[in-house]
């Protein structure tokens, strides 16, 4: 039998950053949650928290945070339909789901999808972000529930839905533009004019590059990591950078930022894809990511 008093310690000092919130969660006192804590380590033998400031999970206490979240899930459904099952004071504190999900998505449409969800349920939201070719993984980790994805096979166990492709274009500002490509746009001037990137996984402005000019390029990078940050920066003149159509349609229609090459775009598919267990009981969550997603991207292919 596990040690359920244990397994939700832990993760309650994982999700509080503390064992004194973790206590205060629990209704149980700090040392109360160190002694269940350290006694599960001694079981299992190994370290399921990195004592400091804040506490955080090892991979082996992620892994028993799922767990205690899936149970949650099912507690949850079945209190719904055994309403006097489970009382309110058996809950320890919200049920958070942990959705991994790229930037864009999340300055766009992917808020709009679940605070809907979130005030209708209760349940809180714990996002992590991340390139939508990697977020796959993390769901294959079995670190979140639900995961947008560029990536339509379903990781093993898991539900794949295609929700639309997202279109991105390139844009800079006039001045910029001026500077950099005062003879129009090539390969000579896309290997001098700064670019930028998110992070080292972006790829999608090497992936606009080759389809404009049919090369692999070196060019400068400035490192934004924020979606915002790329239209901010490309209006002040500081780059160039590929975003989504939604987020720059209004400053195409300003005059603030250009289109580098009209006509020519990136579209790159979505995919919401979520744990064969929580599939069941958020269907509800599913249902808002997809019908918000739709009403957002483009369905008409799927690319």
């Amino acid at each position: 039998m596990m040690d359920y008093a244990g397994l939700s310690a832990v993760a309650a000092v994982a999700q509080e950053g503390s064992f004194e919130k973790a206590a205060k969660l629990l209704r149980i006192t700090p040392s109360a949650v160190s002694q269940r804590v350290k006694l599960l380590e001694e079981r299992i033998g190994t370290v399921l928290i990195v004592r400091g400031q804040p506490c955080r999970a090892t991979p082996q206490g992620e892994l028993i945070c799922r767990h205690i979240e899936q149970v949650r899930l099912l507690e949850d459904s079945l209190s719904q339909r055994l309403p006097t099952m489970l009382g309110s004071n058996d809950r320890d504190g919200h049920l958070t789901l942990p959705v991994a999900v790229n930037a864009d998505s999340l300055a766009t449409w992917f808020l709009d999808a679940t605070t809907e969800f979130s005030k209708r349920t209760g349940y809180l939201l714990n996002l992590f972000i991340d390139d939508q070719e990697h977020t796959a993984e993390w769901l294959r980790m079995g670190r979140v529930v639900g995961v947008v994805t560029a990536h339509d096979r379903p990781v093993q166990g898991c539900k794949s839905l295609y929700l639309g492709s997202m279109r991105y274009h390139a844009a800079a500002s006039p001045a910029f533009i001026k500077r950099y490509f005062p003879d129009g746009l090539n390969a000579s001037a896309l290997s001098l004019a700064p670019a930028f990137l998110f992070d080292r996984k972006d790829r999608l402005q090497e992936q606009w590059i080759h389809k404009i000019t049919g090369r692999s390029l070196n060019f400068p990078v400035h490192w934004i990591p924020s979606t915002q940050g790329f239209i901010d920066a490309g209006i002040k003149g500081l780059g160039w950078g590929v975003s989504p159509i939604h987020l720059l349609q209004s400053h195409f229609d300003s005059g603030a930022l250009v289109d580098l090459c009209p006509g020519q775009f990136i579209d790159v598919p979505l995919y919401w894809q979520i744990n064969g267990i929580a599939a069941q009981q958020l269907t509800d969550l599913t249902n808002c990511i997809v019908t918000t997603a739709r009403a957002w991207l483009d369905t008409g292919v799927d690319s």
